[in-house]
């Protein structure tokens, strides 16, 4: 249970340390295995090389005449035996027992070499043997080499693997937590800079590694997103300061209005009515809706219902709105163009752009909507002061007026086009602005025909 509370530094050092004792355990049994085999083969080839000497010197000598060296022994050899015919021992070395090693009618005229340990008397050598035919009849030649040192070898080395075995995982395990928790320092700087980070103050950034690996990686992703978190804060805070700013001019205005009537009551009369409160209180109702549409926008977008419209018709009638609400010349071109949107949604971005037109305008207004393509095309441009370049991304933002001072002097609260961009964008369409020909903005809205965002 106690490892559940473990560090990511001891949880991988424990790990590390795990993995090399067990591989370090299986290449060392594989590796002392090895070894064993090789030293018994090698014993095996200097018995069955012994037992090849003598079988040749037999071709030539008795066995009472052969060189005291071919039945002598060695670090290898052990005991070498001559047996005759009848199982009698007719020559051996000093150490081999006067009765054969092993049963002489086990062995035949074929060399068989290696006789396992449990073959010999006393289970500590390896035996090889050769029957052979020679003028003083047959004879069967036993070669004993000594096992016993192949095994203590063996013993040794695993022995002193096993020894190293713990140092080695003690040491792995130890590296593994130096090196992790040197890396982990530069995650924990970046976790203590995120906690000391306060909504208050975004600007603060993660310290990001000198080399670039996995943690400076993260360390710039989270840089960017707290520029995002930054950006959007900013955004949010600019949002309700502007919110605030419009509301309290209406607000301002009604409540002026009724202290005013409050002191004089003979004042509030349908004139104060109708030409202070209730407009002051369409603006801010007007206003309200505008921000409520926003809201809704940025949470799940606007919620637009596919029907057919005829976005001829729907100019048209925004057309015979702003001529009775203005002495603007409206110069009109709409040729039939029917496309799949919502006629709420696109009254409205009309009719935004129409009286931002109209607002911004010196003497005329155009208004022009053809098909083109897939695509339905609607224009409206102004004879007015035009929009600076720098200034067409931007004023698709909320709350954004060119005039600095925010005065009510130029009309509109700064939702108009942000509300346009946000139902084009819901209808899969693209807005721009350009300079008019003779001077002026235009601004062009292209939208697909066939296709619109589902509700």
């Amino acid at each position: 249970m106690l490892a559940r509370y473990w560090g990511i530094s001891a949880r991988s050092a424990f790990v590390s340390a795990s993995v090399v004792l067990v591989a370090f355990v299986v290449a060392g049994l594989g590796l002392a295995l090895l070894l064993y085999r090789s030293l018994l083969t090698g014993v095996d080839d200097a018995a069955a090389a012994r037992v090849g000497d003598v079988a040749a010197a037999l071709q030539n000598d008795t066995a009472a005449e052969l060189d005291g060296t071919l039945v002598g022994t060695d670090q290898r050899i052990v005991a070498v035996q001559v047996v005759d015919r009848r199982g009698l021992v007719v020559r051996r070395s000093a150490s081999a027992p006067q009765v054969p090693l092993i049963d002489p009618a086990s062995i035949g005229t074929d060399r068989r070499i290696g006789l396992p340990d449990h073959a010999s008397p006393d289970g500590d050598m390896r035996i090889s043997g050769q029957s052979v035919d020679t003028r003083g009849g047959r004879y069967t030649i036993l070669v004993g080499a000594g096992s016993e040192s192949v095994e203590s070898t063996v013993k040794t080395v695993l022995v002193l693997l096993g020894g190293a075995a713990p140092l080695v995982a003690i040491v792995a395990g130890a590296v593994t937590y130096l090196l992790v928790a040197r890396s982990l320092r530069s995650v924990d700087a970046i976790r203590t800079r995120v906690a000391d980070i306060s909504t208050s103050d975004l600007a603060e950034r993660v310290p990001v590694p000198a080399h670039f690996d996995e943690i400076s990686a993260l360390a710039v992703t989270m840089n960017e997103m707290l520029a995002r978190i930054e950006a959007g804060h900013d955004a949010q805070r600019r949002f309700v300061g502007d919110a605030s700013h419009e509301l309290r001019s209406p607000v301002q205005a009604i409540l002026s209005a009724l202290d005013v009537a409050a002191v004089h009551p003979e004042l509030l009369d349908e004139e104060l009515a109708s030409s202070t409160l209730r407009p002051e209180a369409q603006r801010m109702e007007s206003l309200v809706e505008d921000l409520l549409l926003l809201a809704r926008a940025d949470e799940r977008g606007i919620a637009l219902r596919r029907r057919d419209v005829d976005l001829d018709d729907v100019a048209s009638q925004e057309l015979g709105r702003l001529l009775r609400e203005t002495t603007l010349i409206v110069d009109a071109d709409l040729v039939p163009t029917r496309l799949l949107g919502d006629p709420g949604g696109l009254s409205r971005m009309l009719r935004n752009l129409l009286d931002n037109a109209a607002r911004h305008a010196g003497t005329r207004v155009e208004l022009r909507v053809r098909p083109q393509g897939d695509m339905a095309v609607l224009t409206v441009g102004d004879d007015g002061p035009g929009v600076p370049e720098s200034d067409r991304a931007r004023v698709f933002d909320r709350f954004v007026r060119l005039d600095p001072d925010r005065s009510r002097r130029g009309g509109g609260s700064g939702l108009g086009l942000a509300i346009v961009a946000e139902v084009v964008a819901a209808h899969h369409g693209s807005v721009a602005i350009d300079e008019r020909a003779g001077g002026g903005a235009l601004f062009t809205v292209r939208i697909p025909l066939g296709r619109v965002a589902g509700p």
